[in-house]
């Protein structure tokens, strides 16, 4: 049986077809993904699913899965979410069943990297599939500017991805780096087994330069302005205040105008508690508590009735669009 170990494809569904069309792969070929299969690309949502329903298919967990799978989501796992919509949690599930190295009779398949002394089922699972405490993990064991590809001499040939080695195949010290950057531009590749023979095909653009732009405006619409506390708003602002374009800054002086509105309204919700309370004294003297307590806000009653209420009370306790507008609505 043939092997086909495909490098880092991320989203790229139409290299992917047109590498699977020239290596002449059949039902029969156990196909192999060694890992981040979405993020950055175009059709991140497709690849997955060419792999789910593939028999004799096989992906590993690379840094990019692991992120969604960890809810550790940066832009890029933004907007894949926003891409995969009702089926994303169905994808969260599946991830879960993904090992994080696979061996064959000829290679030891990794999506990342690989302690040099240590056999496959001993290593880290964060070593193995590239994430961040990994890579920090292997900066204490390596010498400064040294690589862990460095330091293998064993007999089976290491097959990884995650860290874009060219155009071409990084092939040293019996270990084979095949990201060659196909999301970027480059080239989507494959290692075909036995035999250890290559096969390439083009990206057909940038698609990582061009999902950056053309997500932003989803990613930004997607995120839960309203239930964000104004200080964690104002961060995603000054955060995102270097961009340029003008659709998104658009978008964003939106947001800061609807968020500096809710913000300016405390005086009149005071004033509008404040009468409240004087109504409810007026009108049920002996029973205040008890009318005060049909009010989701009732503790901003019991302070005014008190003279107590304080502008501060309501900036600390209603420190959320959801949460002003839901007192707006109470207060009619």
């Amino acid at each position: 049986m043939r092997s086909f170990i495909i490098g880092d494809i991320h989203g790229c569904y139409e290299e992917l077809l047109e590498l699977v069309a020239q290596m002449g792969v059949t039902a029969d070929d156990r196909l192999i993904s060694l890992g981040d299969l979405v993020d950055r690309g175009n059709q991140s949502k497709a690849v997955y699913e060419y792999f789910k329903n593939r028999p004799n298919s096989l992906v590993l967990m690379g840094n990019h899965e692991r992120k969604h799978q960890r809810k550790i989501l940066s832009y890029a796992q933004e907007i894949v979410k926003i891409q995969f919509g009702a089926a994303y949690e169905t994808f969260l599930n599946w991830l879960d069943h993904l090992p994080y190295y696979y061996e064959t009779e000829e290679a030891i398949i990794v999506h990342a990297f690989y302690e040099h002394d240590i056999v496959p089922e001993q290593q880290r699972q964060e070593v193995l599939c590239g994430a961040t405490s990994g890579d920090r993990y292997l900066q204490e064991k390596y010498p400064e500017g040294k690589y862990w590809t460095d330091f293998y001499t064993g007999h089976k040939p290491i097959i990884y991805g995650h860290q874009v080695v060219g155009d071409l195949p990084k092939i040293y010290n019996n270990t084979y780096g095949i990201d060659t950057g196909a999301c970027h531009g480059g080239y989507l590749t494959a290692i075909e087994l036995p035999g250890f023979v290559l096969h390439q095909v083009r990206a057909k653009k940038d698609y990582w330069k061009e999902e950056q732009k053309k997500g932003q405006i989803p990613v930004l619409q997607a995120k839960n302005w309203p239930d964000m506390t104004f200080g964690e708003i104002d961060k995603q602002l000054d955060k995102l205040a270097y961009i340029e374009d003008h659709d998104i800054k658009s978008y964003l002086s939106e947001i800061r105008q609807w968020k500096e509105k809710l913000e300016a309204g405390y005086p009149s919700l005071k004033a509008k508690i404040d009468t409240l309370a004087q109504e409810l004294l007026a009108n049920h003297k002996e029973q205040f508590s008890r009318e005060a307590n049909k009010y989701a806000f009732k503790t901003y009653l019991f302070k005014s009735r008190s003279n107590n209420l304080k502008l501060e009370d309501l900036s600390k306790g209603l420190n959320t669009p959801n949460k002003i507008i839901s007192i707006r609505e109470q207060l009619g």
